[in-house]
This record gives structure tokens, sequence and C-alpha cells, in this order.
């Protein structure tokens, strides 16, 4: 049957795939709009297929919290070259992810890949601009946090993105932020030391260790320098007790407690495609 600009135009507001691949899925499906987007589709299966190999170290990474601040979620979706990642189109399918995972209340990656963004399950759709785009991507993070309030910050360039939890509702709004892009720009890598695995505080205490021996400390000592060393790992990694970039003579505790003694951050996630 003919295929006329109406019905190419029409499979592509569907699918997004360019003109002439749409022009050649309904010439394959004989006009039938179903089994064209299967055209669409099991083409992008074959890209995805050719690709699986490739690098996808590119993306976006996004975050954003619900209408009473009381969720946040981080996405982070990945593609081989900064040009697709730099895509308007690109950048809101990563967007459209988010949200439906925000407003679907899923909780993991596995989870988000399942539900359904227009009728068709993320994990297709995904599949399905391999085909369009003609480069690997991977849906690579889903993080969620839950709290009294809380705050999400992107870092411009979409590389980089936060959201961090706190006890109380009544947090300013500013002060969220700073704490958010404090997590962006420092990378803690817990909220307190209590909050350290052990195993870090293990690997700590040897590294502290070995380092006073080459520097020929007595073995007596090495115990007491490694645990001063691991005070000094706490106040650089631990978030409460870095110092606050805007104000390095105050911690992040005493920053956000000099407004309220019983406040605290109860959670963060920080992605980025740099580190």
């Amino acid at each position: 049957m003919a295929i006329t600009a109406a019905d190419v135009s029409k499979l592509r507001k569907m699918t997004g795939a360019g003109m002439m691949d749409c022009k050649k899925a309904l010439q394959e499906a004989d006009g039938d709009f179903d089994k064209a987007v299967e055209v669409i589709r099991k083409k992008g299966m074959v890209v995805a297929g050719k690709r699986a190999d490739r690098e996808a170290s590119e993306g976006v990474v996004l975050s954003k919290v619900t209408g009473d601040a009381k969720k946040g979620a981080l996405v982070v979706l990945n593609c081989e070259t900064d040009f697709v990642a730099k895509n308007d189109s690109f950048v809101a399918l990563a967007q459209s992810i988010l949200d439906l995972g925000l407003e679907k209340g899923v909780k993991t990656l596995d989870e988000l890949q399942v539900l359904e963004l227009d009728g068709v399950p993320v994990k297709d759709v995904i599949t399905e601009q391999i085909g369009i785009i003609g480069e690997k991507l991977e849906l690579a993070a889903f993080e969620v946090i839950e709290a009294e309030k809380v705050v999400a910050y992107i870092h411009p360039g979409n590389k980089l993105a936060t959201i961090v939890g706190f006890n109380k509702a009544d947090v300013d709004d500013q002060m969220a932020k700073d704490v958010a892009m404090q997590v962006a720009a420092m990378a803690p890598i817990a909220v307190d030391r209590d909050s350290v695995p052990q195993d870090v505080i293990d690997k700590e205490l040897e590294i502290g260790k070995e380092l006073a021996r080459n520097e020929g400390k007595p073995e007596e000592m090495l115990d007491r320098i490694a645990q001063g060393r691991l005070g000094k790992f706490f106040k650089e990694s631990t978030l409460l007790e870095q110092a606050f970039i805007k104000d390095n003579k105050l911690s992040i505790k005493q920053y956000i407690q000099g407004a309220d003694k019983e406040l605290t951050v109860t959670g963060f996630k920080r992605y980025s495609l740099n580190n």
C-alpha cells in the first residue's frame, strides 16, 4: 500500500524515529502502525546488540523532589558521546524517566525499568532509542531518599547531581541548597563518622600506620598516629564534619545547627559522570 507523508509523520510522533526509518518501517509493515512500531523496536535491539561492547561513559545525571519535598530521586542515563548527552530530546527522555519513577514511587533501578512510559516499559523505550540514536544507551542508576525535607541539586551541565534529606521540614531553602551543593563539591562518603563503614575505617587505619611506618616512626606510636590521621579523614570525608565551602571557619554541622540545634542530615545521594 502507498505510504503517505501523514503516515510517516504520525509514526514519527509515536516513536521519535527519523523520517526515513519511519517510512521504511511502514513499508515493511505494509502500513500497519503497530507492526511498524515493532519493526523500529527490533531495529533498536539489533543496534543494541552491536553496541553492547561499547563504553557509554557520557550522559546526564538529573535529580528532582516531589511537590511536598518529602521524597527525592536521582537518575543517570548514559550514552556514548557528549553530543548526544547535550541533545534536548535525550535530556527530556532522562527527565521523563525520572518523573515517572517519582510519580510511581519506585525505589530501585529494577522497578523503574519495568514501569511503562507511554505504554512501553522503560527498558524497551531505551532499546528503541538505541535504534533511533545509534549509540549504546544505559539507564545506569536510580537513587531515592525520603525524609521530612529533601532537596535536589543539579550542577550546570547535567553531569553531577545530588539529593539530600533533612530531619525537619522547615529547613531554610537556601541552607538546604547550600548543603546539597556541598555534597556535590566535596563528595563526602557518609553523613558523619558513625555512618562510615567499618571496612573503610579499618583500611584508613592500616594506611595511616603504613605511612607512619614508612616515615620511620616508632612501632609503638603507629596506632596513635593512625588514629590522628583517621580523625583528619573524618573531617575531610564526612558531610557534617567537612568545612563549609562558603565559610571554612564553620563545619556543615555548625552551619545548619546555627539555625536549629536539632537540625541534621539524614542521608544523601551523589552521582557524577566525572568521578
